[in-house]
């Protein structure tokens, strides 16, 4: 379950993300989006869901953030012609 959730989260994040980009969100701003979007997840699956303390929740989300913004623009890179 510790392993399958933030993969999951990294996941919905990227989504939504691309969500707000094709809403027109500037993707100078994905990344800020990415990690606040992260953090709210953390603190919601972890800290209330999980029952892990609030800092964890915080610190799984920031990670969770990093690696949606991480992922997305490797992904991005590979698939980007030049």
């Amino acid at each position: 379950k510790y392993l399958v959730t933030p993969v999951a989260q990294v996941a919905i994040i990227i989504a939504l993300a691309e969500v707000a980009k094709q809403l027109g969100l500037k993707s100078k701003f994905i990344p800020l989006l990415d990690l606040g979007l992260g953090i709210i997840s953390g603190i919601i699956v972890f800290s209330i869901d999980s029952g892990l303390s609030l800092i964890e929740g915080i610190i799984v989300g920031i990670a969770c953030g990093l690696s949606a913004c991480g992922l997305f623009s490797g992904i991005k890179n590979l698939t980007e012609k030049k």
